[in-house]
């Protein structure tokens, strides 16, 4: 099993509550480990619409909160990345698709932990490659496919 360096950190949210029991640590970590290939370094931040909203704009040129932002470092000898997810937008879309908080974080979690290790899904190929492995991953993890 890959080592994994993690830092789970809550930004300012008003039900923090809530987003905390969907994301235990030791749950995060397991859903993380699942998506590496190698040793890796994550922070793990979760905000609320103006964070997400200021480095999505500042980092992407998208002027609006997106539902996880991953910015990777190395990817060699290991990972490492910053995984932002903004708690607001997770949750509209988790009532949306009709998932549980837990089961969109944990899909949104190895999406992202992809992301750091050099998955894409710019291209219709590369988008059903990284979506296919996601589904295998969700499943090994016990929850239904995401897709």
């Amino acid at each position: 099993m890959n080592q994994l360096t993690l830092s789970l950190q809550f930004g300012k949210l008003p039900d923090a509550t809530l987003h905390r029991a969907a994301l235990p640590r030791h749950k995060v970590a397991r859903w993380i480990r699942a998506a590496l290939q190698s040793d890796a370094e994550i922070t793990v931040r979760i905000v609320d619409t103006a964070e997400g909203q200021a480095l999505n704009r500042d980092y992407r040129q998208k002027d609006y909160a997106t539902n996880v932002l991953t910015f990777d470092y190395t990817q060699e000898p290991i990972v490492t990345a910053d995984l932002v997810l903004c708690a607001p937008v997770v949750a509209a879309e988790a009532k949306d698709q009709e998932k549980t908080l837990e089961e969109h974080y944990a899909h949104l979690l190895v999406h992202g932990a992809l992301h750091a290790q050099g998955w894409d899904h710019d291209e219709d190929e590369d988008a059903k490659v990284m979506e296919l492995r996601e589904s295998e991953i969700m499943t090994r993890l016990g929850f239904p496919n995401p897709y």
